[in-house]
């Protein structure tokens, strides 16, 4: 009985090996044949759709999907803890450093920036009849902070899990190219924030007019957390 375990375990423990050498090998194709192209074309703007479109070597929606997410995550275009929470820690990265004596080391290190330290926000609500057309309003708020240092908040993950035909009728509102934008991309169950460049700016505005977007928009630089309700 115990010769038979052994030979179980053995087994076992082969399939495991050869199932992780099998997944290590199609990581290192997948990135050596459309890792570097999927990132630069993410980018570039390029929607999850269009990126597919454009490779050359045959690769899975789902694998795409996966790639532009995590490019996004790691480059600080998405996040999923609140900004300026001193929860996000930004991508990891390892510095070589030398010592007096020559002898080369690795540390550890994050690519966060200000995405990655505690910042006590002044709050305010927006006020349309106050600050402005809302177009206008985010817009000067991304000339005084930078737009890599304002963020918006998402619900589409769990907007498509709750309420997928309101989430279905509010992307009715956008053109067909945000419209693939957001669908692409796996959003998780969570609330997530996105960097307000111009994209996710017209995304938010038109929502917002329509009357169904409502959030929080965030200003690293400036140290403004401002609410947004529904129209």
């Amino acid at each position: 009985m115990d010769g038979g375990k052994c030979i179980y375990r053995r087994k076992a423990r082969l399939m495991s090996e050869q199932d992780f050498f099998k997944i290590a090998l199609s990581d290192f194709a997948f990135e050596a044949a459309s890792g570097g192209a999927i990132r630069h074309l993410a980018d570039l703007g390029y929607t999850v759709k269009q990126i597919g479109e454009k490779l050359t070597y045959p690769t899975p929606p789902e694998r795409v999907r996966g790639a532009v997410w995590k490019h996004l995550l790691e480059t600080g275009v998405i996040l999923t803890k609140e900004p300026g929470s001193g929860k996000e820690q930004g991508k990891a990265e390892y510095r070589m450093e030398r010592d007096k004596y020559g002898r080369t080391s690795f540390r550890l290190a994050s690519s966060g920036g200000d995405r990655a330290r505690s910042i006590c926000f002044k709050e305010k609500f927006y006020n349309e009849t106050q600050d402005g057309a809302l177009k206008l309003f985010l817009g000067k708020l991304c000339e005084r902070n930078g737009e890599n240092e304002v963020y918006i908040s998402c619900d589409f993950g769990w907007w498509s899990r709750s309420e997928p035909e309101k989430l279905a009728e509010a992307v009715e509102v956008l053109n067909e190219r945000q419209q693939e934008y957001i669908s692409g991309l796996p959003w998780e169950n969570i609330v997530c924030y996105h960097r307000l460049d111009m994209r996710m700016r017209e995304i938010v505005v038109k929502l917002y007019e329509a009357g169904y977007y409502q959030g929080t928009c965030y200003c690293l630089k400036t140290a403004e957390r401002i609410m947004i309700e529904k129209r």
